[in-house]
Formats: C-alpha cells, sequence, structure tokens
C-alpha cells in the first residue's frame, strides 16, 4: 500500500502550481536577471531588493516589502507603506503624489489609465512601461548614477514608490537670477546624461524639469517612464537634441549653456565606447557629432 503524500507537501504543490507567471524579457535578456518578481504567497508583482546593506550617495537602497493581496497598501499587521501628503503632479500618463513610504520620504507614481484606448491594450502597454521603468531605474542606480532609488513596484495597482529627491529643478535654478555661475553645474549635468548613455538607456524626456540640482549642488535626473535600452547612434543624438531644443527654448538667457553641458558630456569618465549587456555604447564623441547632424536636420526642415 503507498504511503499518502504528507498535507504541507501537498500544499506547497498546490502554491506552486497556482502561480506560472514570466517577467516580459526582452530577447537579449536572461529570466534569471530579472528585476521584477513574483511572490507566490501573495500573488503580488514586486521590485526584487539588490544586495545593498546600508543607504548610499543615490539614496536609499530598494526595498522589497511584502503585503497582502487584498490590502497592497498596507503591511501584514495593516500598517500603510505608503501615505499620501500633497499631489506635485498630474500628467497625462502618471499623477504624483508626495508622501512617506514606510517612514522614509517618498513619491509615488500612479499611472493614469488612458480613456481613449482600448482598455486591453492600454492596461498591457501600461505595465509593460512601468516594468521597462522599474528595470531601468535598478539598472542605473546599481551603476552609481544618481536617480531616485526604487522602494516599490506595484505593477498589479499600476504604481511606483521612489526616493522624494530633495532640491530644486534644474529650469528653476536656470531661471534664478542670482545664480551667476552655472557653467560648472551645466558640466555636471553634462557628465551625468553621458553616465546616463554610458549604462545603455536614453531617457527619452530630458529637460530641465526632468534634471534635480540638490542643496550640494549635486545632479539628479528623474523620470524614466519613456526611458528605453538603447545601442542605436541616433537614439543618443536624439535625446541630446531634446535637450539642447529646451535650453534654447526655456533659457534664451543662459546663453552656451548648451556648450557647457556637451563640455561635462565629453569630461565624463565613461566618454568612450562603453561595453553594455547587450552591445556597445557609442563613445561620447560619436554622440555630439550625431547631435549636429540632427541639428542640421531639423533646420533644414524647419
Amino acid at each position: 500500500m503507498q504511503n499518502a503524500p504528507h498535507p504541507a507537501t501537498t500544499t506547497r504543490r498546490a502554491r506552486a502550481s497556482a502561480v506560472k507567471w514570466k517577467p516580459c524579457l526582452r530577447p537579449n535578456q536572461r529570466s534569471g536577471r530579472s528585476a521584477i518578481t513574483r511572490s507566490p504567497s501573495i500573488g503580488k508583482t514586486q521590485a526584487a531588493a539588490p544586495a545593498f546593506t546600508a543607504l548610499s550617495a543615490c539614496g536609499p537602497s530598494p526595498i522589497a516589502r511584502t503585503r497582502t493581496a487584498a490590502s497592497p497598501t498596507s503591511t501584514e499587521r495593516g500598517e500603510p507603506v505608503f501615505e499620501p501628503e500633497a499631489r506635485l503632479h498630474l500628467g497625462a500618463e502618471a499623477e504624483v503624489t508626495a508622501g512617506t513610504w514606510l517612514g522614509l520620504p517618498a513619491v509615488m507614481k500612479q499611472r493614469r489609465a488612458r480613456g481613449w484606448r482600448h482598455p486591453d491594450l492600454d492596461e498591457r502597454l501600461g505595465r509593460q512601461r512601468m516594468l521597462a521603468e522599474a528595470r531601468i531605474l535598478l539598472r542605473l542606480h546599481r551603476s552609481g548614477l544618481p536617480v531616485p532609488a526604487l522602494l516599490d513596484a506595484d505593477v498589479d495597482e499600476d504604481r511606483l514608490v521612489l526616493e522624494h529627491v530633495e532640491g530644486r529643478p534644474l529650469i528653476e535654478v536656470l531661471r534664478d537670477a542670482a545664480v551667476t555661475d552655472v557653467e560648472s553645474l551645466l558640466r555636471a549635468v553634462g557628465r551625468a546624461v553621458r553616465h546616463l548613455h554610458a549604462q545603455a538607456v536614453t531617457h527619452g524626456d530630458l529637460s530641465t524639469n526632468n534634471i534635480m540640482i540638490r542643496d550640494d549642488g549635486g545632479v539628479v535626473l528623474i523620470d524614466f517612464g519613456l526611458a528605453s535600452i538603447e545601442y542605436d547612434l541616433e537614439r543618443y543624438g536624439i535625446d541630446l537634441h531634446v535637450l539642447d531644443e529646451v535650453l534654447g527654448a526655456s533659457h534664451p538667457d543662459r546663453p552656451g549653456a548648451m556648450a557647457a553641458l556637451e563640455a561635462g558630456y565629453l569630461d565624463c569618465e565613461h566618454a568612450g565606447e562603453t561595453e553594455a549587456p547587450g552591445g556597445m555604447v557609442p563613445s561620447a564623441a560619436d554622440v555630439l557629432d550625431r547631435l549636429s547632424q540632427v541639428r542640421s536636420r531639423v533646420r533644414y526642415h524647419g
């Protein structure tokens, strides 16, 4: 007579078979490298915590917090994970709210549904973009680039919780008449953008609103909702051209701003051709050459 399986073993098998989920990966990624995981016990998609043991210069370490499926905004003891305080921004794609996350200053980015899209398509695209943003933030944080630390990722609820970056957006700094020496600041911005590109990441919306300046002068890039992994030289040139256009249109009283930024871009320690997990990233000099070509095309068609 065959022995019956132990009840605990049966329960574990049932749980394992109930969760069948695979992360959305690019063709050149291995599933073992995914930054997003799913907990079989609660059925929620979360950010996997990297092996950080202390707070870094880029902000708090990314943390994966267990939450109940019935109450994704609370801990298992019923304590609120994120406590909202004030709305910072209401955009077409997302609403950004300031508050605290387990006592840490944080912002919550809640994706907004696009009513003109088919609901199924909107949900799929929104989830893909949120997963991509979370993975890119983790990638950049691990590279040492100052970006907001990813504290929590709840893809089922279409929200991310990020470190709240203290400081002023670059647009305010450049419009402040009391700030006279901006060349060194813009060089630092250029170095930060090159560090970003050296990780094979294009921002997609580089503007003076999405660059924060800390009180100590440190540069932090924010809002990676349109960021992507790229190896095409053209994409890097376009990324810089967006910032070039913004500086010319919004800050005409800061002549030489883009020239200072380009000098910092070339002066970055990552200026050479860089090897990334999926290929080679063009050198800073090649990207600036392509930027010149993009400018000439825009002037010609304009």
